[in-house]
């Protein structure tokens, strides 16, 4: 059973030890980053002939050519009729979720005009065109293909390009399935760095596109660092988190099974429950115990709580919310009385779930906000991936001719106080003699 580190917030080194609890370092492994700036330069100068080989290589299938990487409109729509009618109803329940949630999200273009006649604003317009990163490694997301792509094409994203691995030449039908409701134009049987090269520079077969989203392993997330800035990325996501606030009346053994549905992620997950109860986190502790041995992902769960879980005892839920705030944790539960109240002093998280039967995993697939969220504290100063995500805003400005007038006067005057003349002159030749 997992040793998991109890704290308490009355300890005079409690603060240290929250901060070493949390800080997730980065490690820098030079074996990836040289790897993967191999293959992007590799990809860069030989395109197609590159992702072939690369693919080969990791996914151990040997397409005959570059155009046996794409797949299909028609196998998606094939992979759509041919799943489970649970399934495919679950998918488009989802999405019909995600697509509502997003349409409320938009960003609209506004102006105003002034007394003179000068018009000020601004114009929101969408990307031409986005990359979908899907993982498809070690499990398949359908999920992640509906939080990434819906809120792309809500947005107004004329072509949506999606890249998932297809590991020994298998895809997954729901992950299939889940492009073709999501309304994805292009599918490429394409994963790691090669995927992400291949997306930001375009070859001969796979286009370039303006950004590109979602999440990955090591390999991907290092890839994306190296492009930005020749596309747009979304964030660099670490392992899963999630800070659990509980006022010790839930029943225990949610609260344990909430903690393991971030924790059989992986091994570097991060489960956290705060309660001011001491008691109530005995009786999760016992809970945990009974309830691993029971998931089939057991090992995982308890080496991810015995590394990065905790269990800690606050002051009250005033100290709780303080606590939060300082982790800015990826999701939040408030299974408090009054989660609304709660919700009300938290700064800093990437999702909040209130109220007692407010689980986690519905945000993860069908509540309908984005499960795309910040990690490792980013949520100090990140939000969760959304329609605001892929538009783009561009600053009207449109003078009159009195306008030009009296604002250029204005401009003349700092433009010469930072030595910029022909600035200032820009500015004094369309200021009108009689004003």
């Amino acid at each position: 059973m997992p040793d998991i580190r109890r704290l308490d917030s009355r300890d005079p080194g409690f603060q240290q030890a929250l901060e070493r609890l949390v800080t997730r370092e980065e490690a820098y492994d030079r074996r990836i980053e040289e790897t993967v700036g191999e293959i992007i330069e590799d990809v860069r100068a030989r395109g197609d002939a590159a992702l072939l080989e690369l693919t080969a290589r990791f996914d151990h299938w040997t397409p005959r050519h570059a155009a046996e990487l794409e797949i299909p409109p028609a196998r998606c729509a094939q992979a759509l009729s041919s799943i489970s009618e649970s399934g495919r109803g679950a998918l488009e329940l989802a999405a019909q979720r995600v697509r509502l949630y997003a349409e409320h999200q938009k960003l609209e273009s506004w102006s105003y005009t002034e007394a003179d006649g000068t018009l000020l604003g601004q114009q929101v317009t969408a990307m031409d065109r986005v990359g979908l990163y899907v993982p498809g490694g070690k499990a398949a997301y359908p999920s992640s293909v509906l939080m990434n792509a819906i809120p792309a094409r809500v947005a107004g994203v004329r072509e949506l390009i999606m890249v998932v691995p297809m590991p020994r030449g298998e895809v997954n039908d729901m992950v299939l399935a889940a492009a073709a409701i999501a309304g994805v134009d292009r599918v490429f049987a394409l994963g790691g760095a090669q995927a992400v090269a291949a997306l930001a520079w375009g070859t001969a077969t796979v286009p370039a596109v303006d950004k590109i989203v979602g999440p990955g392993n090591a390999y991907v997330a290092a890839a994306k660092r190296r492009v930005f800035g020749k596309v747009g990325i979304d964030m660099i996501a670490g392992p899963s988190e999630i800070l659990v606030i509980c006022d010790g009346r839930t029943d225990p053994d949610w609260i344990a099974v909430d903690l393991f549905s971030q924790a059989e992620h992986d091994e570097d997950a991060q489960s956290i429950l705060l309660s001011p109860d001491a008691e109530f986190l005995t009786q999760v502790g016992a809970s945990i115990e009974r309830l691993l041995p029971d998931m089939p992902r057991a090992a995982v769960i308890e080496a991810a709580l015995q590394g990065q879980g905790a269990l800690i005892r606050v002051r009250d839920l005033d100290e709780a919310a303080e606590v939060a705030n300082f982790i800015a944790p990826e999701h939040l539960e408030l299974s408090v009385a009054e989660p609304q109240v709660l919700a009300a002093r938290i700064r800093h998280a990437g999702a909040i779930f209130m109220g007692r039967y407010t689980a986690e995993v519905l945000g993860d697939y069908c509540a309908g906000p984005n499960h795309v969220l910040p990690t490792s504290r980013t949520a100090r100063f990140f939000s969760p991936l959304g329609v605001y995500d892929f538009q783009k805003r561009s600053s009207l400005i449109q003078c009159s001719a009195a306008g030009a007038s009296i604002l250029g006067r204005t401009a003349a005057i700092l433009a010469h106080s930072e030595g910029l003349t022909a600035h200032a002159r820009s500015a004094e030749v369309r200021i009108r003699k009689d004003d």
